[in-house]
């Protein structure tokens, strides 16, 4: 009987898990009132969640080009297409590579600071002193945060694909010695708005909006314990990181 419940417990837990997370979302979204003060802490959180983690972004997008350009070369050299390597690393970088290993980048920069910071105000009693204030915690924890992540990660998606190109430009040019005009030429020719810029962006926004919601909801959901934070945080890069590559597939399948 004991691993009957404990099965059905297996079940039942993620889908429980999955249906108090989307009810939060609801709640958030029904608090939108556009006022000063909501803005304000919406700029707030977007400082902390996405300023902070712009040097991350910007090496980690420089190196990603440069070790992208060099795998493309070494397989287009064999083949004896060595500057086509720009339509190669752009297409990739604007669709793929840019907006996913930004959102997981900021899953583990940003999300578990995120969850972190919920459960330990949750363990220090400071949310419950906001409901005896008749404060909405909701409203002035969870939305602001929230908003900031769906609004973060698309800028720090743009400035990944960027510095990626540079370091694609640097390794292409600079060290291989592949020529100016045709290394442009085939990016410029080879990349469009609409099918692969405005693809990364929609992408953006919604692994934005899945870290975010994540990473409120295990920071409410936490126990008020230490433990129970860590526990949190864990729970949020690992299912962060899970939902992106699913979410990337799903739209990738409808957007292509």
């Amino acid at each position: 009987m004991n691993k009957r419940d404990s099965l059905l417990d297996r079940i039942t837990t993620p889908i429980t898990e999955a249906g108090e997370c989307l009810l939060l979302l609801f709640r958030m979204l029904a608090g939108v009132r556009f006022t000063g003060t909501q803005f304000m802490a919406v700029l707030q959180q977007t400082y902390l969640v996405g300023a902070r983690s712009l040097v991350i972004i910007m090496i980690c997008g420089f190196f990603v080009g440069m070790v992208l350009s060099l795998q493309a070369i070494n397989a287009l050299e064999i083949i004896g297409a060595a500057d086509q390597v720009s339509l190669l690393v752009g297409k990739s970088l604007f669709r793929e590579l840019g907006p996913v290993l930004t959102a997981l980048l900021f899953a583990g920069r940003a999300g578990t600071s995120i969850t972190a910071e919920i459960g330990l105000m949750k363990a220090t009693n400071q949310i419950e002193a906001m409901e005896l204030m008749a404060i909405d915690p909701v409203q002035r924890i969870a939305l602001p945060r929230f908003a900031a992540g769906v609004i973060s990660v698309p800028l720090l998606a743009a400035v990944f694909s960027a510095m990626a190109i540079l370091g694609s430009v640097v390794f292409s040019i600079g060290v291989m010695e592949v020529n100016p005009g045709i290394f442009w030429g085939k990016l410029q020719n080879s990349i469009y708005f609409a099918d692969d810029m405005l693809h990364g962006v929609w992408k953006s926004i919604v692994f934005g909006g899945i870290v975010s919601l994540i990473a409120v909801y295990f920071g409410y959901s936490s126990r008020p314990t230490g433990a129970g934070v860590g526990t949190a945080t864990t729970n949020t890069v690992v299912l962060s990181s899970v939902l992106i590559l699913i979410f990337d597939y799903i739209m990738t399948s409808f957007l292509t």
